[in-house]
């Protein structure tokens, strides 16, 4: 479809490429019920304008809304907004907002809402989305309906910007004027979504109730929803097993137990709804120090680390070996770069042309569970087949986040979202600009390339698709010469769920908008 087109894309249009659920179809689904979801870690709070950290989103992406919503190719649909405009010169684009929505306290939605939200509000409290309104020069209401964008420059992703957890709309009347980080409604939050916020009992569950008057027909199809909170990862299991979850997110369970739950009576599960995200792990590597600092050293980490074997033992499958930097469901990836194989001999090779001295490099696992665990261990083992001297260091997620926030590592694993476009999710681990202590999922690794933050910077202006592949392909070829870090796989999170509960996943954030169209039957 031509971007310049006016967007009309039918309700019934939402989620249809994932889960087969039109909305024209939803009226036939059972109503009423109750879905049991489990939350890990929980969440440290539910305003999804301040907090974006993954359990929020997946809660309260159910009570919050942005304009749109996408589907699994990653094309926008409408959800606030019922249709869009960009201009000949990609400079203004003008949306329509949905007639007749209320905020949860009965209150109209309208474009001054959009205006607050996306240009005082998130400006101020969402540091992911504020990098990316720097090309935003102007917003503005033309009418209660119609909101305008005026950028200062193109910005080719700029419709990727408007999914529930990147801009949320937030209620001008309660917010406006008040301090935000201490407004009591962040206890209490209140959004246009298909749920509404009950109760919250901490270290126990959190209830959310149906919108009756949601602005989609027939939606929600559930009475209520909880999201228990179960702190260890084998009674999150055990509490599936026996019935008294339905729902097990992706990531909730150890990847070994998921094998294990997939194969009890009345159990299926989906790999489907994590395509927005693409979850990339790797390892960081410390390009500030020897032997960190020299490319046939990283190159040679690279060919050291048997990911296939990874992908087998700790994944159980659930991966896909990383070709590079670019997730496979994102925009502008691309296969057509150098391929790093298992391969010992090369990289003792390059080990011992990067003249490295058999210094012991300090390995940080991810504490995220005995999965992470197991890739650690599997990355020594590697590691120190090819030569390299390794010394594990684990800790806490506080003490893990110091480390990467203070640089103070040699080897470190992580794993980020990619956000449907490199421009979004991809450009912020790689350019020179975005070398800053104080985060775990900026540029950590301290690479710098000139000519790779000239190509991010003209992919992110870039409209046309084809130019912008033909530039993040010069990128990624780039990167794979240079391995700043070292790729290990795509993570394909599965998620369980009671085969009595259908459509859980309808869109390509998963559970964080979806529940509202699954049903119980």
């Amino acid at each position: 479809m031509n971007r310049r087109e006016l967007m009309k894309l039918g309700a019934a249009g939402l989620g249809i490429s994932i889960a087969g659920v039109p909305l024209s179809a939803l009226a036939q689904a059972k109503k009423g019920g109750t879905l049991n979801v489990i939350v890990q870690p929980e969440p440290p709070g539910l305003m999804l304008g301040i907090i974006q950290n993954g359990p929020a989103q997946m809660v309260a992406g159910n009570i919050y809304e942005g304009l749109l919503r996408y589907d699994e190719k990653l094309d926008p649909h409408p959800q606030l907004a019922t249709s869009w405009t960009m201009s000949d010169d990609g400079l203004t684009y003008t949306f329509k907002l949905k007639p007749d929505v209320s905020w949860h306290d009965g209150k109209p939605f309208t474009a001054d809402d959009v205006v607050f939200s996306a240009d005082v509000f998130l400006r101020k409290t969402h540091a992911r989305l504020r990098g990316n309104l720097d090309a935003v020069d102007t917003i503005k209401a033309l009418d209660p309906l119609t909101v305008q964008f005026k950028l200062k420059y193109p910005f080719g992703p700029f419709l990727g910007l408007f999914e529930n957890g990147s801009m949320p709309m937030v209620p001008k009347h309660i917010y406006e004027g008040t301090d935000f980080l201490a407004n009591p409604a962040n206890n209490t939050p209140i959004g246009t979504g298909p749920f509404k916020f009950k109760e919250w009992v901490k270290g126990s569950y959190i209830h959310l109730v149906a919108n009756d008057k949601y602005h989609v027909k027939d939606v929600p199809l559930v009475d209520n929803v909880y999201f228990h909170v179960i702190p260890d990862a084998a009674s999150r299991a055990a509490a599936f097993e026996s019935g008294k979850v339905d729902i097990v997110p992706g990531g909730a369970v150890e990847f070994f137990d998921v094998a294990r739950l997939a194969k009890l009576p009345g159990t299926a599960v989906t790999t489907k709804g994590w395509e927005f995200f693409a979850p990339q792990s790797w390892l960081w590597l410390n390009n500030r120090k020897a032997p960190m600092d020299n490319v046939k050293f990283r190159q040679a980490v690279m060919y050291a680390i048997n990911r296939d074997a990874m992908t087998k033992i700790a994944y159980q499958g659930y991966a896909k070996v990383a070709t590079g930097p670019f997730n496979s469901h994102i925009k502008y990836y691309s296969d057509d770069v150098a391929k790093y194989p298992h391969d010992l001999n090369k990289a003792k090779q390059l080990l011992a042309e990067s003249g490295y001295k058999g210094e012991t490099l300090r390995l940080l696992p991810l504490p995220y569970g005995e999965t992470w665990q197991r890739q650690a261990e599997i990355v020594r083992q590697n590691l120190m087949q090819a030569g390299i001297k390794i010394d594990l260091t684990p800790s806490d997620v506080a003490g893990w986040n110091q480390r990467l926030n203070e640089w103070d590592y040699d080897i470190a694993f992580t794993y980020v979202y990619q956000y449907g476009d490199p421009a979004l999710g991809v450009a912020r681990n790689y350019t020179s600009s975005t070398i800053a202590k104080g985060s775990p999922f900026n540029n950590v690794e301290g690479y710098s390339n000139p000519k790779v933050d000239e190509l991010f910077a003209s992919g992110a202006r870039a409209v046309d698709p084809k130019q912008r592949a033909d530039i993040y392909l010069q990128v990624q070829k780039i990167l794979l010469q240079d391995v700043p870090v070292a790729w290990l796989h795509e993570i394909e999170f599965p998620t369980l769920y009671r085969t009595k509960v259908h459509d859980p996943v309808s869109s390509a954030i998963g559970l964080n908008d979806s529940l509202s169209r699954a049903w119980i039957g």
